[in-house]
């Protein structure tokens, strides 16, 4: 994203040219002009794009003129070949004269200097994401260099003992890591530069290590598992009593929402004594997503300069749903423009699968979470809801 405004320094379209391949005219010249009696008039130049002297049309003639050229003083209008007799085929040289078969309008397939960009406006906000048109407008108005926010450098640490990479060949009771992948996948979606560092098992000090690795050259480290109240919690155990000399320590929570229950947050100490920020997810793969999407993007993207927050909809429940009490659910959901509009023709959003944290399938099959508040326990079909568009 940019950090500054860009802003022209010269008007765009810089002079009046011709938006056809055709001929200059003063449009008073050719005003009588038919298919039964058209006007000739003599053709007393060539103008072709990229002609950097000027020119004047005298009254009583004309000139040929390619699209993008500039405009010869005393031309008010161009005529496009088809609507002449002349000849543009390769390496013919200019009819001396040309025959019109109908008048034109003044102004008439002309490009007005500045009818796209005046000097002085900003073509570009601060805060603008650049992509091919962008870098296309800043390169139509000679800006070779502007200042952009840096992209955050993330790394995502995996952990779990019986996590396999995928490709490899499983064992009874092991399973393929996911959450790696598809964090660095929503990072990078969301303007982040990611790294992944595959998993480390459930052992503090091999963690630590991996830890230190790391955050190196990282702005912020996102784990995932190891957080919850099990017995093997290698985060948890790595990262919970750890002095602050040493950067902790990371503060574990329970949230009130589902799914993501356990959370925590911190900083680690590198090697060369830098506080890293670090953010650790639980592991079952929707509550590592669905967290993401709460708590991390929001702010990742802030700190980048972008618009923090997905597009949110007020939409018609398709379906009765339940939640659990006290906690605030986002729920996996479709929201389908070729569904009938629900009440006062707002879109209909359909929840899909349980609520249960390792029913990814669902998770990869919504475009959409539905916001559920901590005090609603049911909403019937047709209820409103507040809906996240993923």
């Amino acid at each position: 994203a940019t950090v500054d405004d860009a802003v022209a320094a010269f008007a765009m379209p810089a002079f009046d040219n011709s938006a056809m391949d055709g001929y200059a005219v003063r449009a008073d010249d050719i005003a009588g002009a038919s298919a039964a009696e058209p006007v000739r008039l003599p053709v007393v130049d060539d103008i072709p794009a990229g002609r950097t002297g000027l020119v004047t049309l005298a009254p009583g003639t004309t000139a040929r003129i390619m699209t993008g050229a500039p405009l010869p003083d005393g031309a008010d209008a161009v005529v496009p070949v088809e609507l002449t007799d002349g000849d543009f085929s390769v390496d013919h040289v200019p009819d001396s004269t040309v025959g019109f078969s109908s008048g034109v309008e003044a102004g008439k397939h002309i490009r007005r200097e500045g009818s796209d960009i005046a000097r002085g406006d900003v073509a570009l906000p601060a805060g603008t994401v650049l992509g091919a048109a962008q870098i296309g407008l800043l390169s139509a108005l000679g800006l070779a260099n502007v200042a952009v926010a840096r992209r955050l450098r993330v790394v995502v640490l995996s952990t779990g003992s019986e996590l396999v990479e995928p490709g490899k060949p499983l064992q009874h009771g092991q399973i393929y890591e996911s959450n790696g992948a598809m964090l660095t996948a929503a990072l990078t979606e969301a303007g982040a530069l990611a790294r992944h560092i595959h998993f480390v098992p459930d052992d503090v000090a091999d963690f630590l290590e991996r830890l230190d690795e790391a955050s190196a050259d990282a702005d912020l480290i996102i784990t995932s598992g190891g957080v919850s109240a099990g017995a093997y919690e290698v985060v948890k155990d790595a990262l919970g009593g750890r002095s602050t000399e040493h950067g902790g320590p990371v503060e574990f929570v329970k949230v009130a929402m589902q799914p993501g229950m356990p959370q925590g947050c911190g900083h680690h100490l590198d090697p060369a004594g830098r506080r890293v920020p670090i953010i650790t997810l639980p592991g079952n793969p929707v509550s590592s997503l669905v967290s993401f999407e709460v708590f991390i993007r929001p702010p990742l993207r802030a700190a980048m300069g972008l618009s923090p927050d997905r597009p949110r909809v007020a939409a018609t429940l398709g379906s009765d749903i339940r939640s659990p009490e006290g906690k605030r659910q986002f729920m996996r959901g479709v929201v389908d423009e070729s569904l009938l509009p629900g009440v006062d023709g707002r879109l209909v959003v359909e929840p899909i699968g349980p609520p249960g944290s390792h029913h990814l399938r669902y998770l990869a099959g919504a475009n959409a979470l539905i916001d559920i508040p901590a005090t609603t326990t049911a909403l019937p079909a047709g209820s409103v809801v507040n809906v996240v568009v993923l």
